[in-house]
């Protein structure tokens, strides 16, 4: 009987870098002189994995995601794990803009992802477990070949693969 191959796909941020970026966005945005006398700020809430952005209008919003995102990147955190919110007026006419941490794969989105790997056409099987898909098959190849095919593709979530077995 020939051995079975597998490996899982997860989408999964490091807390510990999202706050390490955070703070770098805070010490910037006390640096830049276009934030002088703003009460413009960006707060993490590690329990409920939300970022907070607060600005004085639509320019300085703009400029607080940019500052965010590029210290994202800088920490190899994909900016595809951030899914803001719709802005809404704070006090004293700010703008308030949530941005949720996105870990862990949604079942609705496991669902998609194993959908995207059977339509593929590569012989492999799929299976959903909890916050993560199992990729399995009786070659490596093919586990390499769907690793390959969802580095292509782009998916809405930042994805990583694990487990090698």
């Amino acid at each position: 009987m020939a051995d079975k191959f597998s490996f899982d796909i997860v989408s999964e941020v490091s807390m510990m870098e999202v706050e390490n970026a955070v703070n770098q966005a805070q010490k910037e945005l006390s640096n830049r002189f276009d934030f002088k006398g703003s009460k413009s700020s960006i707060e993490l809430n590690k329990n409920d994995k939300r970022v907070t952005l607060v600005a004085d209008d639509d320019y300085k919003m703009k400029a607080l995601k940019d500052i965010l995102e590029s210290r994202f990147a800088k920490r190899g955190i994909s900016i595809k794990s951030l899914n803001y919110k719709a802005q809404e007026k704070a006090f004293e006419g700010y703008i308030r803009q949530v941005a949720e941490i996105i870990s862990g794969l949604p079942s609705d989105k496991a669902k998609e992802l194993s959908k995207l790997i059977k339509d593929s056409k590569i012989k492999v099987q799929t299976q959903i477990d909890g916050a993560k898909v199992k990729v399995i098959s009786s070659k490596k190849d093919d586990l390499q070949q769907v690793i390959a095919y969802l580095k292509k593709v782009s998916f809405s979530l930042p994805l990583q693969f694990a487990n090698y077995r």
